[in-house]
């Protein structure tokens, strides 16, 4: 009985994840407003009725494609992140592993936004927490304070300022990179590294930030 029930939910979790994938690539292709559970059923070879057993109607849905986006994009990022150990270094794996996600998983990128943009409850708000986005912030402008307070970044900024402008240029990609589908986004993320070094490393300091 015990070995049946593992295998019933190991199964549901394997039918949820393929569901949410056709979710992903459905509202990368067609946009939010056409993203039906009847083509997302159709694009994950299911019925819309599956869909309904797993998920508590499209809302639901997509609360889980964002939440495991979200999810996926930290487990994609921390490595590369923590694999640092100098504060400059490692803001330069923050915003470059970024970007490198958003290359790598353009379509959870395309139907996140889509989400952010589009989906709103009976009452006109948006129906999905976005912590995640000031709890991003926050653990940047922690780290910036860190090594600011150790003399590896420049005393002279304000960390929740420098965080909210590196945040803010990280979130705008999404938009550019729909109008613009070509976007090199290995360079775009070293421009920004770059960028974001010259204005936090210390006075005098012009050794590149990985060597």
């Amino acid at each position: 009985m015990a070995g049946g029930l593992k295998e019933r939910t190991f199964i549901e979790t394997q039918r949820r994840a393929q569901i949410v994938a056709a979710a992903i690539d459905t509202i990368a292709e067609l946009g939010y407003a056409q993203a039906s559970l009847s083509r997302i059923a159709a694009r994950a070879g299911t019925s819309k009725g599956v869909i309904c057993y797993h998920f508590a109607g499209k809302d639901d849905l997509f609360k889980a494609l964002v939440a495991g986006v979200v999810a996926e994009a930290e487990a994609y990022m921390r490595p590369l992140i923590s694999a640092e150990s100098t504060g400059r270094a490692m803001l330069r794996a923050y915003l470059q592993a970024n970007l490198a996600f958003m290359r790598d998983h353009r379509n959870h990128l395309m139907a996140v936004a889509e989400i952010a943009r589009n989906a709103r409850d009976a009452d006109g708000n948006p129906p999905f927490d976005a912590s995640f986005v000031r709890s991003a912030a926050g653990v940047l402008q922690q780290l910036l304070a860190h090594f600011q307070a150790n003399g590896q970044f420049r005393a002279d900024f304000d960390p929740m300022v420098m965080a909210c402008a590196i945040r803010a240029a990280i979130d705008s990609v999404p938009a550019r990179l729909a109008r613009e589908p070509e976007l090199d986004l290995t360079h775009y993320g070293q421009e920004l590294a770059d960028l974001f070094d010259r204005a936090t490393r210390p006075a005098g300091d012009d050794h590149d930030a990985d060597g």
